[in-house]
């Protein structure tokens, strides 16, 4: 069954002192766009979650973003980085000698200057794996999602294609009342103009015009493309792209039938059809 390209998930654990959160939303795309967004500690996870998104996920831009935050319980423990420090310390007496008035460091600018200060429970042995599994316990959930959404999505072009076959099988029994319609109003009009045409050139005429305003070839491949699409809709891998040009060739063809029909029932006919297609058109960009 094919799926869709938009969904959400979310997945998280604990691996102490910290609580790890990743959300996941997928929406349409035209290829696999993939937006990684984790803490700038965590940055070098980035390369093996665009790997495990880029193995199961062919289409739609996927917007993942992990978030770590104290689990609950737990208190930031904070060290002084004592290289830096002396750095500083250093610095501090370097300007002093050129600058005898400058005012020394207070302990508030020591402690905002950077790296001074060493979260020391932000990392642990086991967070590399954590980050992973969660990951893909949070990809598994979005493919759920996505193939939940698909089969709606599956549900209803079927459902738009029964309702195409039926005005197909509408029309067609009218086909040849249009035909007779088109040749009284053919005749109508040489009267009218008080034209006297010999039965052979009346006929040539008539059979010209029956030719050019003819609708049993779109009839046709109005058909043909339904049935691919129904096809198309069983498979069980992505149509996205396919299925969106199998979607044009139905509206060309529903276009050129109705600028050949000349009856207000065909019109109408024509006019609901153009409506399903489109209906089809705007749910298909969902497909994966």
């Amino acid at each position: 069954m094919p799926k869709s390209m938009t969904g959400f998930a979310r997945s998280e654990a604990i691996v102490e002192p910290l609580k790890i959160v990743w959300e996941l939303r997928s929406v349409n795309h035209r290829f696999l766009e993939v937006s990684v967004r984790l803490p700038e500690d965590l940055r070098r996870f980035e390369p093996d979650c665009r790997v495990r998104v880029n193995s199961l996920l062919s289409r739609g831009r996927i917007d993942c973003t992990l978030k770590a935050v104290l689990a609950e319980g737990y208190t930031q423990k904070t060290t002084l980085n004592n290289k830096i420090l002396e750095q500083a310390n250093v610095l501090q007496t370097e300007v002093q000698a050129i600058f005898p008035d400058a005012h020394p460091l207070t302990v508030g600018e020591l402690l905002r200057w950077p790296g001074v200060l060493i979260e020391t429970n932000r990392m642990d042995a086991t967070l590399e794996k954590a980050v992973i599994e969660s990951l893909d316990n949070a990809l598994n959930s979005l493919l759920v999602a996505r193939e939940s959404e698909g089969e709606r999505l599956v549900a209803a072009l079927l459902e738009r294609c029964n309702g195409i076959s039926k005005i197909i099988a509408l029309i067609r029994p009218r086909i040849a009342d249009l035909e007779k319609y088109q040749y009284e109003k053919l005749l109508k009009k040489f009267e009218k103009l008080s034209i006297d045409l010999k039965p052979e050139r009346l006929e040539q005429e008539a059979v010209l015009l029956i030719q050019r305003l003819d609708i049993s070839e779109e009839m046709d491949r109005l058909e043909g493309h339904v049935q691919e699409l129904e096809e198309m809709l069983r498979l069980d891998e992505p149509i996205g792209r396919r299925l969106d040009f199998q979607i044009q060739e139905l509206n060309r063809e529903a276009n050129t039938l109705a600028s050949k029909v000349q009856d207000g029932d065909l019109t109408r006919d024509s006019v609901d059809l153009k409506v399903l297609i489109e209906q089809m058109r705007e749910q298909a960009q969902n497909l994966e």
